[in-house]
């Protein structure tokens, strides 16, 4: 990392300067830069936005949340008044005689406007991620502000304290509701009407829903000394109307509270979140964007909220047709770096299958429901229902729809989260009861052809073309046959149905292949132009059926992926994020950094591109699963652990010299620490939580000694080039270093290879 500069030291005495309002409590400390060397707080802290600028909208401004309340911070209409543009996760239509989309829409809520006595000229914010605080000074033609705001992790308040300068003493708080209607238009009936006006009350506005139920947003004040400080949150309730009650009452419960109290209950869940794993690079606009995103996903999501929507816990003030969850990518690319990072808490996936997966029914077409057969429709809401008729649609009918395998591939989500702790009782109780009841939709269409192998009829390859035994299907049948297999093995299970799912394994039909161009969409279906989608690459990544250390798999990988990359008009972001994993599990670290390069400089492609707050815009529509899977193409150069091997820096590209990852969380229950230091990997730890065999791609040159965590030498035995198998027992810990080497183990910012600007609006 670069010396502390100047600007830095002034940066942090802003944060300070606004978030001494809430009482003091970080006004008893050192400034972050001058404390003792932490790298966590270190690298999250100069991961830190800084807005120079009055941002304009959602695509500009700063966002706090804590996975359910939300909140975006920017101008308002006229030049004297600040916008706190309020949503919340679990603030949806109850219509459910309307598909999802639109009746059981996220539905808009409002703002809170803060209008000062002058017009604005100037702000000098940070967004602390370390901290999930906001502060800084707004300055106004009639003086100025210092603030601080933070989404109360526990208690799910916005809390936002001001101490004002005289000139702006006056300063006051309002609320603008928002009409509580989808704002999506795609098949919206014509019959829908917008639910009633809401009700004004003394610091609150409840909204009530035409199908009972409703929600309240609810805001007071109290001055504290020459501070004031402002609550203010939303509350949501059906079928019963406890809403404005209940959000009164939280307001009132955090205005009760100490600040400083508050604010120490608050820091400490995220500077525990921020501790979990570690990761250093030398671009540091890359590190920076990484530990935007964790910051990120821990503001959108929590294993026992819901799932995300393309909105996460914000709302884009005009609205889109966006308003459910999207199970057709969006979800599945969300959330494997809350594996990969350690954060199980995050994992909301796993959470909603457990509690919900009795609703995978619906999506199931009439003919099929058999009580044995599940499927998910989208756009679905939280608790996966897809709202109205809508279903998944009959394969090899007018009906089809490109849909039939989003069950399946929101299960290896959770397969995943299995395999990087090694839980039965999510083996058992969640993956295996709801993917033998996924792939039996797909057993009722299978047939055998007269070459004996089973096919599919015509389905749609997402977002493409209408094929039969589409690639994209087959690659997760075989997944699926293949997993179910394996999980009755490990969780010893007289299970009649194994034959079944050796057969479908063993019997499916090859992927149909082109001979210059790799796998095709399906059966004499090329893809012939631009596809943003990645959906016939899916067993190249993230599946892994075909890996690169078989040699007999690299041919066709390359062919395959060659062509899809040939033509990158209609790419969209995570369009060049699984580029830059396929690359790197494909051995090509440089292919692997261009692509995610590229995506994160902001070059537009297709209308889409990343915003200056590391959002994502698809035209004027607002996503957050682009830059997020990003993150995962980060840790997939540093850390891989599919395929019974851990690779540590496998795809580390020759101009970042430096690298340092701690706690980062493989396939295996492995947890890794690592270093690289001027071009070499200098060590590498892990500890083994499940005992699993462990065959490790350390990357250290020359003679090793593989010692445990108490200095102890560890049998070993080569397993392949710079391969070695590792004994471990559950709990053991494994060190490899070089012959005689003895470096520090602890994580550190690693030198930064030249200057890169803050996320934001910094000038």
């Amino acid at each position: 990392m670069d010396a502390v500069s100047r600007r830095t030291v002034l940066r942090a005495a802003s944060v300070l300067a606004g978030a001494a309002a809430f009482g003091g409590l970080w006004s008893q400390a050192a400034p972050p830069a001058l404390a003792n060397a932490d790298p966590h707080r270190d690298v999250a802290e100069d991961a830190r936005m800084i807005w120079r600028r009055l941002p304009k909208n959602w695509q500009e401004g700063p966002f706090l949340a804590n996975g359910y309340l939300g909140t975006q911070v920017y101008a308002g209409k006229t030049p004297n008044t600040l916008k706190f543009m309020l949503s919340h996760t679990q603030v949806q239509d109850q219509r459910i005689q309307w598909e999802a989309g639109i009746g059981l829409s996220r539905l808009p809520i409002g703002s809170l406007t803060l209008t000062l006595a002058g017009a604005i000229t100037a702000v000098d914010w940070t967004l602390d991620l370390y901290n999930a605080e906001l502060g800084g000074t707004i300055t106004t033609t009639q003086g100025s502000v210092a603030f601080s705001a933070v989404v109360h992790n526990d208690l799910g308040v916005l809390l936002v304290s001001l101490t004002p300068s005289a000139g702006e003493a006056g300063a006051t708080w309002g609320f603008q509701p928002l009409e509580s209607a989808t704002t999506r238009t795609v098949r919206k009936p014509p019959e829908y009407v917008a639910n009633p006006a809401p009700e004004l009350g003394d610091g609150y506005c409840a909204q009530p829903m035409l199908a009972g139920g409703g929600y309240t947003t609810a805001w007071q004040e109290r001055a504290i000394g020459t501070r004031r400080l402002l609550a203010a949150t939303v509350a949501y309730s059906f079928p019963g109307t406890t809403h404005t009650a209940d959000a009164r009452a939280a307001v009132r419960k955090a205005l009760a509270a100490r600040p400083d109290a508050l604010l120490a209950r608050h820091r400490h869940w995220w500077n525990d979140y921020h501790r979990r794993s570690f990761v250093s690079v030398p671009d540091k606009q890359v590190q920076r964007f990484y530990w935007i995103q964790l910051y990120k996903i821990a503001a959108a999501t929590r294993a026992d909220g819901p799932v995300v929507s393309e909105w996460g816990p914000w709302f884009p003030e005009t609205g889109n047709s966006w308003t459910a969850v999207w199970w057709n990518l969006n979800v599945q690319v969300t959330y494997p770096i809350v594996n990969s990072t350690n954060h199980p808490e995050l994992d909301a996936v796993t959470a909603t299958f457990r509690r919900d997966h009795a609703n995978l029914e619906a999506s199931v077409p009439p003919a099929y429901r058999d009580g044995d057969t599940y499927a998910l429709s989208h756009p679905g809401d939280w608790r996966l229902r897809p709202g109205g008729t809508r279903s998944v649609g009959v394969p090899g009918t007018t009906s089809k729809t490109d849909q039939t395998g989003n069950l399946l591939w929101g299960l290896h989500n959770v397969w995943l989260a299995y395999r990087h702790h090694l839980d039965k009782r999510v083996l058992r109780d969640v993956l295996y009861p709801t993917l033998a009841k996924a792939l039996n939709f797909y057993r009722h269409f299978l047939f055998t052809g007269p070459d004996g192998f089973l096919h599919l009829p015509l389905t749609r390859s997402p977002e493409y073309a209408d094929a039969p035994d589409c690639t994209y299907d087959l690659s997760l049948i075989r997944w699926a046959a293949r997993t179910l297999v394996d999980s009755a093995r490990i969780l010893c299970l007289d299970e009649p149905r194994v034959p079944i799912w050796r057969e479908i394994g063993a019997k499916l039909v090859p992927y149909h292949e082109d001979p210059a161009n790799g796998v095709l969409i399906g059966d004499a279906v090329p893809l012939s132009a631009s596809h943003r989608h990645f959906s016939h690459l899916l067993w190249l990544y993230p599946l892994r059926e075909k890996v690169w250390d078989r040699p007999g798999d690299r041919d066709l990988m390359t062919r395959t992926f060659t062509h899809w990359a040939a033509d990158q008009t209609a790419w969209h972001g995570y369009s060049y994020a699984a580029a830059s994993s396929m690359s790197s599990v494909m051995d090509a670290p440089e292919e692997a950094l261009r692509y995610l390069k590229f995506f994160l400089d902001r070059n537009v492609v297709a209308d889409t591109g990343l915003t200056a707050n590391t959002m994502y815009r698809e035209g004027s529509n607002f996503a957050i699963e682009s830059p997020i899977t990003a993150a995962q193409s980060v840790v997939d150069m540093v850390l891989q652990g599919a395929g019974g091997v851990l690779k540590v820096f496998p795809s580390v590209s020759a101009t970042w010299r430096d690298a340092s990852i701690a706690g980062l969380r493989a396939e295996g229950a492995f947890l890794v620490d690592a270093s690289r230091r001027d071009g070499q990997t200098e060590f590498v730890r892990v500890h083994s939580e499940a005992g699993e065999a462990l065959v490790l791609q350390h990357g250290v040159a020359g003679d090793i000694e593989v010692r445990d965590e108490h200095g102890r030498r560890l049998p070993w035995r080569p397993a392949g080039p710079g391969r070695i198998a590792i004994g471990l027992r559950r709990g053991g810990t494994a060190v490899v270093t070089p012959r005689g080497g003895r470096p520090d183990y602890a994580p550190r910012d690693v030198p930064a290879l030249g200057p890169a600007p803050a996320w934001g609006l910094p000038s």
